[in-house]
C-alpha cells in the first residue's frame, strides 16, 4: 500500500515536472511577433475569466453586483488589495440586504 502511494506521488510529480519543463522549452520556439503573440499575451486574462465567471454567476446578484465594483474599484484605482476589500464589503451588505 504504501510503495503505491509512493509510486503514484513519484510519477505525478514527474507528470508535472515534464509538463512545466516542456512550457519552457516550447517558449523559445513560438513566435515574439504576430497573431500567435497576441493570443499568448490575452491567455492570462481568459484563463481568469473562465476560473471566476461560474463562481460570479453562482453567487447571484449580490455575487455579480461585488464582481463588478471590485473590478471597477481595481480598474480606476490600480489597488488590488482596496478592490478585494471593497468586493468583500459589497457581496457581505447585499448577502445581508437581498
Amino acid at each position: 500500500m504504501l510503495l503505491n502511494s509512493l509510486l503514484v506521488i513519484g510519477m505525478a510529480a514527474a507528470v508535472t515536472y515534464l509538463l512545466r519543463s516542456g512550457g519552457l522549452l516550447l517558449a523559445e520556439a513560438l513566435p515574439r511577433r504576430g497573431r500567435v503573440k497576441q493570443f499568448m499575451d490575452a491567455l492570462p486574462g481568459t484563463i481568469l475569466v473562465a476560473l471566476v465567471a461560474p463562481g460570479v454567476y453562482q453567487a447571484g446578484l449580490p455575487g455579480q453586483i461585488a464582481a463588478l465594483a471590485t473590478a471597477l474599484c481595481a480598474w480606476r484605482s490600480g489597488n488590488v488589495l482596496l478592490a478585494m476589500v471593497v468586493g468583500m464589503a459589497v457581496v457581505a451588505g447585499g448577502r445581508y440586504l437581498y
